[in-house]
């Protein structure tokens, strides 16, 4: 009777247990500040068709919040383009059992752009950080704890609540709304307008003007090129963190898009592949 009251009780748990995912079925959730909306939810669109009994739900959540849900573990993936800081690395340690590996896949960056007809072409750096220190906060970023307002103060060494700016949430409202102030800058994404045959970003293309960075007397553009070598000042790498103990739909995706495939719908986008360049071969 005890075993037979033992087999039963087994049998019990074993339904009750969920059934753990793995890269080819389940479902997860993953957090992603709206700057890299596009990218990311091309990947998961191309992921979930290439495993169907995958679902993948995306949340659009800014950087810093999206960050705090990993760590208290209410997501297991995170798309992230800055430098964690030090309190940050051992707040990873301390709550995520696992090694620090980043999983980079694609280069971005931070646009400044001004009305279509405005007579700006360039900035320079030292501009760029005098407006961020000036009381007109000529400057528009997209919110706070947002990703460009992050990598931007990063660039400069300093936190965000050091600079002085506007905000207009959104990085498509930006745009949109940026011909409404033509004394003012505003602060976006590359991904945002990145992807070439995209009606929506071709739209957003067109309402505005993308400032040439001039840094040590010399002008850079955002150009894939420019993402590549990295010598756009304001090129940043988006990548991946999980707090997946195991090899389950987490970190499926996430190898999934730093391989081929998934490289090739980063490149689709507009964005420079992390992982694989374009290789000339020259016939004799």
């Amino acid at each position: 009777m005890l075993i037979l009251i033992g087999v039963i009780a087994l049998a019990c748990s074993k339904e009750k247990r969920p059934e753990i995912d793995n890269p080819n079925k389940g479902e997860i959730t993953i957090e992603v500040d709206p700057s890299f909306k596009s990218v990311t939810e091309a990947l998961t669109e191309r992921y979930t068709a290439l495993n169907p009994l995958t679902k993948i739900n995306l949340v659009l959540k800014k950087e810093d919040l999206a960050l705090l849900d990993f760590f208290e573990r209410k997501i297991r993936v995170v798309v992230l383009s800055r430098e964690l800081s030090q309190e940050e690395k051992e707040m990873f340690d301390k709550k995520i059992d696992l090694p620090w590996q980043p999983a980079k896949f694609a280069a971005d960056a931070v646009l400044f752009i001004v009305p279509k007809d405005s007579p700006l072409e360039s900035i320079s750096m030292e501009q760029i950080y005098s407006e961020l220190q000036s009381d007109k906060k000529r400057i528009i970023f997209d919110g706070t704890n947002s990703s460009n307002l992050n990598f931007v103060a990063q660039k400069f060494n300093k936190k965000p609540s050091e600079l002085k700016f506007s905000i207009i949430n959104g990085n498509e409202n930006i745009v949109e709304q940026i011909s409404n102030y033509p004394d003012k800058i505003g602060v976006i994404s590359y991904n945002t307008i990145s992807r070439p045959f995209g009606a929506e970003a071709k739209k957003l293309r067109e309402e505005m003007k993308v400032l040439k960075i001039v840094q040590n007397s010399k002008t850079y553009d955002a150009t894939q090129s420019g993402l590549k070598d990295m010598t756009y000042p304001f090129t940043r790498i988006l990548y991946f963190l999980t707090n997946e103990g195991y090899y389950g739909l987490g970190n499926g995706f996430i190898r999934f898009s730093c391989t081929q495939l998934g490289q090739i719908v980063v490149e689709k986008e507009g964005l420079q592949p992390y992982n694989i360049f374009k290789r000339e071969v020259q016939m004799r």
